[in-house]
């Protein structure tokens, strides 16, 4: 993955010929043209378990345009970090009851969530073009 500067707070990232653009809001100095990095990681979390949900609701024929994944915080004011990551799985009143437990199981498989509850070593270098 290469991180380029695209003027202002633009910053993007290119990753397997995706361009994903993040920036800053108007009141620190962005142009507000596109997520903060840090939405953009908080929604990784909810689109990685959505993904998992999906392929659930796939492999067995049930349809998930119905479906929503709501997704809440609670945060450390001293830290500004959250401190508790909500996923409510919003389900259609026609949802199968006897995948309801599933569902949730399948939705803490997502490898987002894992890489957080296991992070790994970070290791930030400098190197010449």
């Amino acid at each position: 993955m290469e991180i380029t500067f695209d003027g202002g707070k633009v910053v993007t990232a290119h990753a397997h010929g995706h361009i994903i653009r993040t920036d800053q809001p108007l009141d620190i100095g962005g142009g507000n043209s596109a997520p903060t990095p840090y939405d953009l990681f908080l929604a990784s979390i909810g689109t990685c378990a959505g993904i998992y949900v999906k392929s659930f609701c796939d492999n067995r024929k049930i349809p998930a345009e119905g479906i929503k994944i709501i997704q809440s915080y609670e945060w450390n004011k001293e830290t500004g970090l959250p401190v508790n990551i909500k996923l409510d799985i919003k389900l259609p009143s026609d949802f199968p009851d006897k995948y309801k437990a599933s569902l949730i199981n399948v939705a803490e498989l997502c490898k987002v969530k894992k890489t957080i509850a296991n992070p790994p070593k970070f290791e930030i270098i400098t190197s010449q073009i």
